[in-house]
């Protein structure tokens, strides 16, 4: 018997102490009683770290999400959008030359569309959206 449970040591006294008042013929009763209550013991000692397991679980998952590793480095990150933007100035030229102002625009929200798009893939709610759409075809 572990004695580092007294409440427990304590109960197993008092059921010894009762089998020997009462008699054999309700220790199967007692036997009966006390293996209930250590029994609930071990359901909420069990919960109690099943719970801790979880939270210890979510909580390394939602530090795995913030590394830099998850987020793509810097060259990816900002690359993208560097070249990009060196890649609207021809695009600007050519947009503003054939169609004035509204080619000009035109291009404008294409760069930003697309820039757009790409630092989406970082933003959370868009990686579930995205994990979720391919699980319909998984089972």
């Amino acid at each position: 018997m572990d004695t580092r449970d007294p409440e427990l040591k304590n109960e197993l006294d008092a059921t010894l102490h009762a089998r020997s008042e009462l008699g054999a013929d309700y220790e199967s009763a007692l036997v009966e009683s006390f293996l209930e209550k250590v029994e609930q013991r071990l359901d909420t000692a069990l919960d109690r770290r099943v719970r801790r397991h979880l939270a210890e679980q979510q909580v390394s998952v939602a530090r795995a999400a913030r590394t830099p590793q998850s987020m793509g480095n810097f060259g990816e990150r900002y690359g993208f959008g560097i070249i990009s933007l060196v890649l609207a100035i021809p695009l600007s030229a050519i947009g503003a030359a054939a169609a004035h102002t509204g080619g000009l625009v035109v291009v404008w929200l294409g760069i930003v569309g697309v820039n757009t798009v790409h630092a989406a893939r970082s933003w959370p709610w868009f990686q579930r959206r995205s994990s979720r759409a391919g699980s319909d075809w998984e089972d």
